[in-house]
């Protein structure tokens, strides 16, 4: 068992994702705290490195550009998807909407705006673009 946080550390931790004025977004600081796999995809490799070398106990906040978190937002992301492409219920504008992909996957995109025709739809994710503060609370590394 390590005292510091490692690149494949499974660390036990509190975390709250916030926008630069303290608006919190994503907080387990109220509620149970989160147990990751590091190396396994399961938090943003920039925000992984962070927490690299890190002590049990430690606080730290840490303030990232839209690069280092969720990416810059990107104009291609955005598109117009015709009405019969979606699916056959109210869609307000400023929703998530989840679609499938021909391999079956699924993704969500947000519904900027909607007209009889055709929706505009951002497949960005909700954070893309934003500068956003990162603050982590060490509990455990095991």
């Amino acid at each position: 068992m390590s005292n510091t946080v490692e690149a494949n550390s499974l660390v036990t931790l509190h975390y709250r994702i916030a926008l630069p004025n303290g608006q919190p977004l994503i907080s387990t600081f109220e509620a149970t705290p989160a147990t990751l796999q590091l190396g396994a995809s399961e938090m943003l490799p920039a925000m992984e490195q962070l927490i690299i070398g890190l002590g049990v106990g430690s606080r730290q906040v840490f303030e990232l550009e839209p690069e280092q978190g969720f990416g810059p937002h990107r104009a291609e992301l955005v598109e117009r998807v015709k009405r019969e492409h979606m699916p056959d219920e109210a869609i307000e504008p400023m929703s998530i909407m989840e679609f499938t992909a021909p391999d079956g996957s699924r993704y969500s995109g947000l519904v900027r705006e909607i007209d009889e025709q055709s929706a505009l739809i951002d497949f960005n994710h909700p954070l893309a673009g934003k500068a956003i503060r990162f603050e982590v609370e060490v509990i455990g590394i095991l």
